[in-house]
């Protein structure tokens, strides 16, 4: 599916594409972190030791490594939106250039993303994740619908996410502001 219906993308910010590869690092986090909960009917022995050992730690490293990916994505948000390197190291109580060292690798790779054609990303090869990226910068609007559904599925209770409470604040680029750019 192509949401321009002519072989490209829809017109979506990158600030926008930024924010649901966000929402998406977040979404496996809390997978992660949420399968590591329950205690399995046979995971302990009687003593209360493991049947596995490493397993859990093995888990923690997981979510521990989502979790990274997650603030990587965030930075690279912040970044789209606007926020400067002075901003982002305070936030993170880190030195401006200290931020930029850490997050501008992913930033790049963010943006390269963003202008790489398809045909670079066949399917799922050794790099999975930056085909899956890849696929969500072109096709935003198919991964919002994805994520809507799953933040619905896990609402708990919470009434007030409405029907669409990813691809509803997904924004779109006015075309007007194409018009007024010089080339």
């Amino acid at each position: 599916m192509t949401e321009s219906g002519a072989g490209g993308t829809a017109p979506y910010p990158d600030a926008a594409r930024a924010r649901l590869v966000t929402s998406y690092e977040a979404c496996e986090l809390a997978d992660l972190a949420r399968a590591a909960v329950p205690i399995g009917e046979h995971e302990l022995h009687p003593d209360g030791t493991t049947r596995t050992p490493g397993t859990v730690l093995a888990h923690a490293a997981r979510v521990l490594a989502a979790a990274q990916r997650f603030l990587e994505a965030a930075a690279v948000f912040e970044r789209a939106g606007g926020a400067d390197w002075q901003l982002i190291g305070a936030v993170l109580d880190m030195p401006p250039h200290t931020a930029q060292m850490r997050f501008a690798t992913s930033e790049a790779a963010f943006r390269e993303e963003l202008h790489a054609p398809e045909s670079t990303h066949p399917g799922h090869t050794a790099d999975e994740m930056t085909s899956l990226r890849a696929h969500m910068t072109r096709e935003p609007l198919e991964t919002a619908l994805d994520l809507d559904d799953w933040v619905l599925r896990h609402a708990d209770g919470n009434n007030d996410l409405g029907t669409a409470p990813v691809s509803g604040g997904l924004t779109r680029e006015n075309p007007q502001q194409h018009i007024d750019k010089p080339p």
